[in-house]
């Protein structure tokens, strides 16, 4: 396993609401490698974006962050606490270090002004002069497969939805960060456009050789673009491990739900399989296990202990220490079939 660059410890995040606090993210505790994608998947509202906003100290005003740490090792091996960032120190963090391409590139990019000018903006902020970063642009536009000439003087008005967000991968790399964070960046597009910008992402992954944390709710995506995958629900972290161990040998309830629920396109007329219920209040959420209202394997202990996540592939279930999981895999998928 290559060095971690980032290790996040016990996040916690909340918003204020008029009913008392909504905890969107719960202790949440992972590490992100170097050169690695790590995919979180989940269900909307299980708090994917939250948690990434919070990485970026870009939460909204009624957004805190209640406790954690997150450590970021940078190319010359200082650790620096980005929580503890002044206001400063943060701004010259972000896009030199970690970068974001938000969900939805049409509301990212500035409809009054051209390309260059965002271009231009970011590399002054970073004291980049405007002929470096102007060569630098039209290199990583070429690289994300767009006429660099064409695309640098557009308006985003100009362009189609895949090309902008190929604009956005291409604004995220100006500065060659570590760790670029990509929110949902397929949602809005067609299959086609999606296959261009999964591709664009790989090739750029291995010839700059940056760290990707992959905010998805699709999960075939997540399968292919994914070196880890890490379940959300409820705020947490419920699994994680391998993309190959969670998607073929998943061990917690809510993982192996989400799959069931997806269609394949091998399986014919098969019926999907919804997951009961809603997910559950985070003002004032149930005690024990946050999913053992809806799950359909739950134990005594499932509804009063918080089940903690455990070694190797990290699974937060009772389940997964009460029976060897090969077992508990068989029983799962019968009995959700019937």
């Amino acid at each position: 396993m290559s060095e971690v660059i980032l290790s996040v410890r016990n996040l916690s995040v909340s918003y204020l609401a008029r009913r008392g606090r909504v905890r969107a993210v719960s202790n949440v505790s992972f590490e992100l490698h170097a050169g690695e994608t790590l995919a979180f998947i989940g269900e909307s509202g299980c708090g994917k974006s939250t948690l990434n906003l919070a990485l970026i100290r870009t939460l909204p005003k009624t957004g805190q962050i209640d406790s954690g740490t997150m450590i970021y090792t940078r190319r010359d091996g200082q650790q620096i606490d980005v929580l503890k960032l002044n206001k400063q120190e943060h701004r010259r963090w972000l896009w030199s270090e970690c970068s974001m391409v938000f969900q939805g590139a049409l509301n990212s990019l500035n409809p009054v002004i051209r390309i260059s000018d965002m271009i231009y903006d970011t590399a002054a902020a970073h004291g980049i002069p405007r002929e470096d970063a102007r060569k630098q642009a039209l290199d990583l536009l070429e690289k994300v497969r767009l006429d660099p000439q064409r695309v640098f003087n557009s308006y985003p008005h100009e362009l189609s939805g895949g090309m902008r967000q190929r604009v956005l991968l291409a604004i995220s790399l100006l500065l060659r960060p570590q760790i670029v964070i990509m929110d949902e960046p397929t949602t809005a597009v067609d299959i086609l456009t999606q296959r261009s910008i999964l591709d664009v992402l790989k090739e750029l992954r291995r010839e700059l050789n940056f760290s990707v944390l992959f905010i998805s709710h699709d999960l075939a995506v997540a399968a292919e673009i994914a070196d880890r995958i890490a379940t959300m629900y409820a705020g947490e972290i419920v699994e994680i491990g391998p993309v190959e161990e969670i998607f073929y040998r998943p061990r917690h309830a809510y993982t192996l739900a989400l799959l069931d629920a997806a269609p394949r396109l091998s399986a014919g007329a098969e019926e999907l399989h919804s997951i009961p219920g809603s997910p559950p209040d985070l003002i004032m959420p149930p005690p024990g296990c946050k999913f053992h209202e809806r799950c359909a394997f739950a134990v005594a202990s499932c509804h009063t202990t918080p089940p903690p996540l455990r070694p190797t592939h990290d699974a937060a279930c009772h389940l997964v220490a009460c029976t060897e999981s090969e077992r508990v895999l068989a029983a799962q998928r019968k009995i959700m079939r019937q």
